[in-house]
């Protein structure tokens, strides 16, 4: 009787074992499915026109024929999306994709498809208030479709193009030897600009940026009011007093100032707009000074006008740059740019060398001694 309830057990869990296996064959058949992420993003930029992305189409074993996969955009997909991730996403328009073309094969005895290409068009003309999406899915496949991987979301959205700023409070950056000082020498038109956030004005003058008694940068002088933009010059300072002109404090400002030669005509621009404009005579500018007289951000003439705030973004070119182009990049700008000369982000995050982007290898360094305190920010602020 026992050898009989043995074999009855024996027979049960064979029977049992034989389900589970074709149970387990059903839930592992060869399926096709996106082997890219479920979920791409992409930042718009200013400097970013055009983008593409590579979709690629797998299944877990080999098969012994060509499988065909055909993809296409699926708009439907957009409430999904928004339902999964908790966003508000809207369609991504049409004019601002491409997906010429639309099938793809995974070949016998391969398990991976050749590559589809995505191509994003015009990135920098999209609003980077909102959140666009793109659904991509596979419509249609030789043999079944995964379910649960069927479908690639393009996600486009402005993050942020800053997020991290030098703060220079009784510090400042200087070059002590020019690697190519020649970029910034003999200039008959100059722009310098940078993002600034000031905390106080509590000194008569807050350097910026430049060569004190050649072309400098600050804030104040005396009897001027110290949070109004000055440019100091071996021809004179630039403008007159005026308590209007004013900075805030503990706000993101983009200032900027140009000069040309040809015309003597010097601009300011405060957060893209002009504030005061005038005519100077000025023989050629030459920024590239070696040793303790020469460039610096955050200071000139002495220590104690320093800039009590952080910087970002601190740009030469040797051109006049337009209205139009200052207050259209105030948080980037390529670094291969037409006349682009110097250009410091100050977003290093770590360390006292602060790097020019454009290669010419004119890099900062922070004074003797002191650290630079790095702070982060996210820029620009979310309306």
């Amino acid at each position: 009787m026992k050898s009989l309830y043995i074999y009855i057990q024996i027979t049960l869990l064979s029977v049992l074992a034989f389900s589970i296996g074709c149970k387990n064959e059903e839930i592992f058949s060869n399926n096709v499915f996106n082997a890219v992420p479920k979920v791409e993003n992409l930042l718009i930029k200013s400097t970013l026109i055009s983008d593409e992305r590579k979709l690629q189409a797998s299944i877990a074993r080999p098969e012994t024929r060509d499988v065909n996969i055909t993809y296409h955009v699926d708009a439907s997909l957009v409430e999904k999306y928004n339902a999964a991730y908790y966003d508000k996403a809207i369609m991504l328009p049409k004019e601002n994709y491409r997906l010429p073309q639309a099938s793809a094969q995974i070949p016998a005895g391969s398990v991976k498809s050749n590559d589809v290409t995505i191509y994003f068009d015009k990135i920098n003309e999209l609003d980077r208030d909102q959140i666009y999406v793109l659904p991509v899915t596979i419509a249609s496949a030789d043999i079944d479709i995964l379910q649960s991987a069927r479908t690639t979301y393009y996600v486009l959205k402005g993050a942020a193009l800053i997020n991290v700023v030098a703060d220079l409070e009784e510090n400042y950056l200087h070059i002590n030897q020019w690697a190519n000082a020649g970029v910034v020498n003999n200039l008959s038109e100059i722009t310098m600009e940078t993002l600034i956030r000031a905390r106080n004005y509590d000194r008569m003058i807050s350097s910026v940026m430049g060569i004190e008694g050649r072309f400098l940068i600050r804030l104040g002088d005396a009897g001027f009011p110290s949070n109004q933009v000055q440019v100091a010059t071996n021809s004179g300072n630039f403008p007159g007093g005026d308590s209007n002109k004013g900075l805030p404090s503990n706000e993101w400002v983009h200032i900027a100032v140009t000069y040309s030669r040809t015309s003597r005509a010097i601009k300011i621009y405060v957060n893209g707009k002009v504030q005061s404009e005038g005519t100077l005579s000025l023989a050629p500018i030459s920024l590239g000074v070696n040793g303790q007289d020469g460039f610096y951000i955050g200071r000139s003439y002495a220590d104690d006008r320093f800039f009590a705030g952080e910087f970002a973004e601190c740009r030469i070119w040797n051109v006049v740059r337009t209205e139009e182009e200052i207050a259209g990049n105030p948080y980037e700008v390529d670094p291969k740019s037409t006349g682009l000369v110097a250009y410091w982000k100050c977003n290093e995050g770590a360390g006292n060398t602060v790097q020019d982007y454009t290669g010419n290898g004119n890099n900062l360094t922070a004074k003797a001694g002191k650290d630079i305190k790095w702070t982060p920010v996210s820029l620009p602020a979310k309306k």
